[in-house]
């Protein structure tokens, strides 16, 4: 019995030390992109006749987490500035003018309500504060639920948060407006 088991360990582990060693190399594919007589686009891991590589970058897989400052803002590039194609559609400075005083009324109207939400969502906080989690027990003590008052005391902390963050966005975003 203690063989039977040592040769699917010893199996187990050579199947995942081979999918270690092998599945990078299929990340690392290269793509090629082939279009044929009628105009259709194939794009394929597998090298067609007439087809092209592309030259691709590495995905970004900080998921926002990545490339982060001391101060703990993201790093971006420089902004680059391309040209406005000709056919490109524009807007005169007028016109321009009203929908941005258009967009700013709508982002003041947000910003009053998640001023309103905070100030709900602080009352609920000290509310939540002045009235700690009790049980009874059988026989008749009274007792604190600790855990269950920090977990719900965390709940309306994180509420508080997101409104103190909506507001600041929402004010970054105004101010560029102007």
């Amino acid at each position: 019995m203690t063989t039977n088991f040592f040769t699917k360990t010893s199996f187990t582990f050579l199947s995942i030390l081979f999918a270690a060693f092998l599945l990078p190399q299929f990340a690392l594919a290269e793509i090629y992109k082939h279009v044929d007589a009628d105009g259709r686009i194939t794009y394929s891991n597998v090298k067609i006749k007439g087809a092209k590589k592309l030259d691709l970058e590495p995905a970004d897989t900080s998921f926002g987490t990545g490339g982060k400052t001391d101060g703990g803002e993201a790093k971006r590039a420089p902004a680059t500035r391309t040209a406005t194609p000709a056919g490109f559609p524009k807007v005169d400075a007028n016109t321009q003018s009203q929908r941005d005083s258009k967009r700013k009324d709508i982002l003041q109207s947000e910003l009053d309500t998640e001023r309103k939400a905070l100030e709900d969502a602080k009352k609920a906080y000290a509310e939540g504060e002045s009235k700690p989690e009790v049980y009874r027990t059988k026989d008749g003590k009274t007792l604190r639920n600790v855990p269950k008052f920090e977990e719900k005391m965390k709940s309306l902390q994180a509420e508080v948060d997101a409104h103190q963050r909506n507001i600041e966005l929402l004010e970054r975003e105004i101010s560029n407006i102007n």
